[in-house]
């Protein structure tokens, strides 16, 4: 072998070296690289994120189009480095070959170009978009056939990529929340509760039925002002007869309008309430809070009737509870501060019975259960299968509960405390 031909064997072998590091390190980033990013900069006109974004829609044949390139340079960088070595050394250049080439091509083509994309993986990422984007085109018909035959062989792969997409998100969350920044962990449980919407349902949130300010139809237009101007409401369901007959929905607004226009005329004992109600939008309190949400912003409404299979009343739910559940609650100058739990010396809390598992587990920290009822005193009736007095006692979820005030068949305040903590005097109410 003569020493121009040595020089250009080493040389080609340099060239497949930097083929395969090339390979190894786009392969890297452009799996590594942020698609937030990315999608960003496609969308103020960027064309090498455009490019990246069209690679990772076709995320298998992006895979395996480096695959195989890296492999054919490897092993022909490998086969012309043992042929050399087998000219210089003869039989015992097979086992020098093997380990040079083997030391080089995991340093030199695999950990030190993978190492450098990985930690600049967003820029390295654009700038192999485009060359990467062409040698794809040129190997998609080997990486077709090889999808082809892979899924002959072991069957394809059945995968929920929604659900998929959705674990990754909750993963980051996860990781946003563990830091100690009040701020993120803040920010993280609004993006989680914004996933969360497709499972919670609109009776989970609503105001329940014994809760709502409702007017009759058949009231007088004084009786009805003054019963409104002492709400801190804006919307009313009206009924006519009895509470399951909702007839429509009347806005503050609406009636001091008609009031006005009917007291410039000395007229005002003749405004019908029925005339100047909306019509109620009913909804039913199995609906999702995500679709309910769009439909909210569908119809332009910020206010419905809840009711059951049956069609009877069953609350109201309103655009802020929705955004409530995402962000928290929303207090104004005319919301009620009375949230029905109040904290005792002792470490218990007394809530009100009405008082929703949900709003219970964030202010507490508690894990109760509200797939099979909405309020605490759901919770209890449902675990206790009886309706309690006053003064008796129920141990379940390691919570204690201690029943203190009860209307008729209603328990409308219980006493609640972790397990662990001794239990507090007797109480009679």
């Amino acid at each position: 072998m003569t020493m121009l031909t040595l020089f250009l064997i080493i040389g080609v072998i340099v060239i497949l070296l930097i083929a395969s590091a090339f390979f190894s390190s786009s392969e890297t980033a452009l799996t590594a690289a942020s698609e937030a990013r990315m999608r960003a900069l496609a969308a103020k006109g960027n064309e090498r994120a455009s490019a990246f974004e069209r690679l990772r829609e076709h995320r298998d044949l992006l895979i395996s189009s480096l695959l195989i390139g890296n492999n054919l340079v490897n092993v022909l960088a490998t086969s012309l480095a043992t042929s050399m070595m087998i000219t210089l050394l003869g039989e015992s250049g097979v086992v020098l070959a093997t380990i040079i080439m083997t030391i080089i091509l995991v340093l030199f083509a695999e950990v030190i170009p993978k190492t450098y994309a990985f930690n600049h993986a967003d820029d390295f990422a654009l700038k192999v978009s485009r060359p990467v984007s062409i040698i794809v085109f040129l190997l998609k018909p080997f990486s077709l056939f090889l999808r082809w035959i892979v899924q002959v062989m072991i069957g394809k792969e059945n995968r929920d990529a929604a659900a998929n997409r959705e674990e990754e998100l909750r993963g980051m969350i996860e990781i946003h929340a563990n830091t100690s920044d009040a701020e993120a962990k803040e920010q993280s449980a609004m993006l989680a509760s914004v996933l969360d919407l497709g499972e919670v349902s609109v009776d989970e949130v609503m105001t329940h039925r014994a809760s709502v300010a409702m007017i009759d139809a058949s009231q007088e237009i004084n009786d009805v002002f003054m019963q409104v101007m002492s709400s801190p409401y804006t919307r009313h369901p009206v009924y006519s007869g009895k509470q399951d007959n909702i007839i429509g929905v009347l806005h503050v607004k609406a009636m001091l309008r008609a009031m006005g226009n009917a007291a410039s005329h000395e007229k005002l004992d003749i405004i019908a309430i029925t005339d100047i109600v909306a019509e109620p939008y009913f909804v039913p309190e199995t609906t999702p809070l995500l679709n309910q949400l769009q439909a909210f912003r569908n119809r332009r409404e910020h206010f419905a009737v809840v009711v059951d299979e049956y069609g009877d009343f069953r609350g109201i739910v309103t655009l802020e509870d929705i955004l409530e559940e995402i962000v928290g609650e929303i207090d104004d100058e005319h919301d009620e501060t009375m949230t029905g739990i109040w904290p005792q010396d002792d470490g218990s809390w007394i809530i009100e019975g009405r008082t929703t598992i949900r709003d219970i587990n964030r202010a507490l920290g508690f894990n109760l259960p509200d797939n099979d009822a909405t309020t605490v005193a759901g919770l209890i009736l449902n675990e206790t299968r009886t309706i309690p007095v006053p003064g008796q006692e129920f141990r379940f979820y390691n919570i204690r509960f201690r029943i203190l005030r009860r209307h008729r068949n209603t328990i409308e305040r219980i006493r609640l405390w972790p397990e662990i903590m001794p239990s507090p005097p007797s109480e009679t109410s």
